[in-house]
């Protein structure tokens, strides 16, 4: 059995952000905050987009489930660094990492897949509104969430696979903050040529696969926006998807950074890692709810609602 490959070793030690005590307490106090402030922001998105009507459109049916996903993504991450950064030890054990390799992935990879969903939902809005309420009807948008999580699925399983198989002799150091597959290839004692190649496919696929039709969407609608004769409707255009772009650019940034190029244990590793699984989970829901004018609306009237509910 492929598990028997880990009976020499039982657990791995990360070498997490930082050694200096006092530098560890200011970072714990920072990515608390960080996850503090990412659980309460989703979770009001969520909120606002539940209970008010007005928001129970398919873009905002694809944003809660973004940040349902941000919810998740960062859960994966945190809160295990922030244990890390209170103990003097940090080690997880070998089904732990491989736990997280999985979720990083899954998680990581549905919300790659939904960007992609968010982007041809932006371009059926812009350049073919007057079809698009038949074009995103509700039962194309729930398979597609569910489409998302299913591919998702699919390449976290393949690459866990990949994990699996891996021989862990002697070295158990992890030099970074969590379990990314990337960071368990120096550990291996096999070989492992093949299972870089199978991660850079799984990788290229997967994220051409979901970049270029953002790409070719976003290439439709500035083309569509541009054709706009009023400078107002020009601008309305930009500002439905300005929030979603920044969004992919954030993620999709970091996230090709931290798979494509050769681990090294650098500062680089690292703060592409945080990114993606600490920052761009916080931003997302103030990109959203300060870049657009229907979000904004929706939590003034949700806060006056439960406000006065109180009183």
């Amino acid at each position: 059995m492929a598990w028997r490959n880990h009976s020499i070793i039982t657990e791995f030690i990360l070498t997490g952000l930082s050694d200096d005590p006092h530098i560890q307490a200011l970072l714990f106090g920072l990515f608390l905050g960080i996850y503090l402030l990412t659980m309460m922001g989703n979770l009001m998105l969520l909120l606002v987009i539940r209970t008010d009507s007005r928001l129970h459109t398919p873009m905002y049916f694809f944003l809660s489930n973004l940040s349902f996903l941000d919810l998740c993504f960062s859960s994966v991450t945190v809160p295990k660094l922030l244990k890390d950064l209170l103990s003097e030890k940090k080690t997880i054990s070998v089904e732990g990492c491989l736990a997280q390799v999985f979720f990083v992935f899954i998680t990581a990879g549905t919300e790659a897949f939904l960007l992609s969903v968010m982007a041809y939902d932006r371009y059926a809005a812009i350049c073919h509104p007057l079809l698009y309420g038949q074009v995103m009807s509700s039962q194309l948008c729930v398979r597609l969430v569910l489409a998302s999580w299913g591919l998702a699925s699919l390449n976290s399983v393949i690459i866990v696979l990949l994990a699996i198989n891996l021989d862990f002799c002697e070295a158990q150091t992890i030099h970074h903050y969590t379990c990314e597959l990337p960071s368990l290839f120096p550990l291996s004692c096999s070989d492992i040529s093949i299972n870089i190649d199978i991660l850079i496919c799984s990788t290229l696929l997967h994220g051409l696969g979901t970049f270029l039709p953002i790409f070719f969407s976003y290439t439709r609608i500035v083309s569509t926006i541009l054709s706009i004769s009023s400078t107002s409707g020009r601008s309305k255009a930009f500002s439905t998807c300005s929030s979603h772009l920044i969004a992919v650019i954030l993620f999709f940034g970091s996230g090709l950074i931290r798979y494509l190029m050769p681990t090294s244990g650098s500062s680089l590793d690292l703060l592409s890692s945080l990114q993606y699984s600490a920052v761009t989970p916080l931003l997302n829901p103030l990109i959203y709810s300060l870049k657009n004018v229907e979000v904004k609306a929706a939590v003034r009237r949700t806060v006056e609602k439960y406000l006065h509910y109180f009183r």
